[in-house]
């Protein structure tokens, strides 16, 4: 006998069963004990949370003649009777389904209506169930209205549809709506329990919460992770190998995450993400769990009883809470929950991870004390992980911003004894625009010469043992103070202003310079540069695109091996969103096209330090650095910066060819 998946095996029969839907239980349940039938009802809500199953149940209350064959409508259906067992084997003749994803047409529809003219065969009644009723066209949805306003009194309609949005309004006004509610983790956590206890499956409750929670809101989905979380433990749910399938983050990581930001230790943040990116572990999964855990918190810090006590974590989110105060932990809740949607835009995810932590750390009151709680033993997370060390400058918490300075006079300055008056916003305008009147031509002294300067040296090109993600861009040391080159009208507020004199230049500026662009060392791994040779043949044939080529793009070559009849290649990816099966099946079919023989290929997860995207992204890099020191080091541009001292190369204005 071949295996009933648990969806299927354990669908409620009668409304008895069903669990999370008690608002639509007992309306259907009243209307059917007292004969208050309508004569067509809709069913909305997401996927998997029993809209065909009410309808069906709803059909064998309906026609449910009892187990002697004597009886009526009924809100308990028997389930024994030639009705009951024919609607819940799909075989009844007067109980039919129609999917409108697949009959969206007018023909259809109007063939279905062509048979509601007969009375029922077997019934009391006929029942017309359209699933995804939002997916019919324009000209079905009005060839069903007449019917579907006054139909024959044998006949009911059932419509079901996840997006009731795009019902028209003539539709809905016709129905009686009802709409089925996601279900709460913990409904859906005791109805796994009771399926499994029926099953005889030993099952840890925080393999149930990790199910219950990944379900989000579908019993549905519950049940087939439960079935594949069956088959991925061998008959055994455990929390570690359920945690595994689903690729969640173990909890640990977020509670060092908010022990960090409690302590405002950016050090700590940084390695919480080095280890993530070790061990592979998703980002979003990463801030999803974080949002969740400041929710916690937060009910926490305003209502402690309404934390459930049987649940285990509720110890640990009660040691944590007094690491923020409530403010903080409303703001840790907001930028993790809207984080996640950065992570496709930022260039690599785990970045993006880092910049919404580093975030969380820059808005930390000024002020504020940091703050360390020690776990209890039993909820403590364990050690993390040595990781590799990062040669990046650990974050520490925002200083308070220095003031802006006041513009500087260009001639001797005033004496300290001298008060100059503070100037009002209002007052300052005024001031403003007078310094930016432009000079008379005879009020300036004649400018002398500039005498000739000979070229700087070029700087060389200083390599950092740094990892690629931390390439800083070319910069530059001498750039003129910011106060020197803004305009007068970029005034702090409430400084005192001073007559600023116009004076000749006193002394010519020091030549810009570039500083040295810190590159990653030599990039030279053969077996990167067979890929990247493999990677251009493949471009120019365009045998690759969308992200299969940035598959390809970002990999890293760590293994070519001849095989048994094929070639095996290893590929070293670090974005969870580039690793998915098929964009390796394409890529692998794409190389295999290209060499004429079989090709297998592996990827696994770590940090890439040599691909493709960083080699050109170093060629890019030496590029621009050669083109600006050959800008700054032309004699031309010396002569301009000595003849005018507030000129300056606009940092970012040099393109290379």
């Amino acid at each position: 006998m071949s295996y009933i998946v648990l969806a299927r095996k354990y669908r409620p029969r009668r409304f008895t069963e069903m669990v999370g839907q008690e608002h639509v239980v007992q309306a259907l349940g009243n209307a059917l004990t007292r004969q208050r039938l309508h004569h067509a009802y809709l069913f909305t809500g997401t996927r998997g949370v029993g809209k065909t199953t009410v309808s069906r149940i709803l059909a064998k209350s309906l026609n449910c003649t009892g187990p002697d064959g004597q009886g009526g409508i009924t809100a308990e259906p028997c389930g024994v009777c030639n009705a009951c067992r024919d609607i819940d084997a799909g075989r009844h003749v007067d109980y039919v389904e129609l999917d409108a994803a697949s009959n969206r047409g007018v023909d259809e529809i109007s063939q279905l209506l062509d048979q509601a003219v007969y009375k029922p065969v077997a019934g009391r009644f006929k029942v017309y169930m359209i699933d995804e009723v939002h997916m019919l066209s324009t000209t079905a949805f009005n060839a069903m209205l007449k019917t579907l306003e006054e139909p024959p009194e044998y006949l009911k309609f059932v419509l079901a549809t996840t997006d009731p949005q795009k019902v028209p309004v003539t539709v809905l006004s016709r129905c009686l709506q009802f709409n089925l509610r996601p279900m709460a983790p913990e409904t859906v956590q005791r109805h796994l329990g009771t399926v499994l206890q029926a099953e005889g499956i030993e099952a840890e409750a925080g393999a149930l919460r990790q199910l219950s929670r990944a379900a989000r809101g579908s019993m549905r989905d519950a049940l087939s992770l439960t079935d594949q979380a069956i088959a991925f433990g061998g008959g055994a749910l455990q929390e570690a190998a359920v945690r595994q399938m689903l690729g969640s983050v173990d909890r640990s990581h977020v509670v060092r995450i908010v022990q960090a930001l409690g302590a405002a230790d950016g050090a700590a943040l940084v390695r919480a993400v080095d280890e993530l990116r070790g061990l592979g572990l998703s980002a979003a999964g990463t801030l999803e769990d974080l949002a969740t855990l400041a929710q916690q918190m937060a009910l926490a810090q305003a209502v402690p009883a309404a934390l459930d006590p049987a649940d285990p974590e509720t110890a640990t989110v009660r040691a944590l809470a007094p690491l923020l105060d409530p403010d903080e932990t409303q703001l840790l809740y907001s930028i993790a929950l809207h984080g996640r949607a950065e992570l496709s835009l930022a260039p690599d995810e785990y970045g993006g991870l880092m910049m919404v932590l580093l975030r969380l750390l820059a808005f930390r009151p000024q002020g504020a004390a940091p703050r360390r709680v020690e776990l209890p033993a039993e909820v403590a997370p364990a050690p993390a992980a040595p990781c590799a060390p990062v040669a990046r400058a650990a974050p520490v918490a925002a200083p308070a911003p220095a003031p802006l300075p006041a513009p500087a006079p260009v001639s001797a300055p005033e004496p300290a004894a001298q008060e100059v008056p503070r100037v009002s916003r209002e007052l300052r305008r005024p001031l403003e625009a007078r310094a930016r009147m432009p000079v008379e031509p005879q009020a300036l002294p004649p400018a002398a010469p500039a005498p000739a300067m000979p070229a700087p040296a070029r700087a060389p090109a200083a390599r950092a043992s740094v990892p690629p993600w931390e390439d800083e861009p070319p910069g530059w040391d001498d750039i003129p103070p910011a106060d020197e080159n803004a305009p007068a009208a970029a005034l702090p507020p409430d400084e005192p202003v001073a007559p600023a004199p116009v004076a000749a230049p006193t002394a010519t500026p020091a030549p810009l310079r570039p500083r040295p662009v810190q590159m990653d060392e030599v990039l030279d791994d053969p077996l990167v540069t067979r890929w990247c040779d493999l990677f251009q043949r493949l471009s120019e044939r365009a045998l690759v695109n969308g992200l299969v080529r940035e598959l390809a793009w970002q990999a890293q070559c760590i293994a070519i091996e001849p095989g048994a009849g094929s070639l095996r290649c290893v590929l070293r990816v670090e974005r969870e969103s580039l690793r998915q099966s098929g964009h390796r099946d394409r890529l692998q079919a794409a190389i295999t096209e290209l060499v004429g023989q079989p090709v297998t290929l592996e990827i696994t997860p770590g940090a890439v330090t040599d691909s493709p995207s960083r080699r050109e992204t170093q060629r890019r890099e030496r590029a621009q650095h050669e083109a600006e020191g050959a800008i700054t080091d032309d004699p031309m541009v010396q002569e301009l910066l000595a003849r005018y001292p507030g000129a300056r190369i606009v940092p970012g204005s040099i393109r290379p060819n």
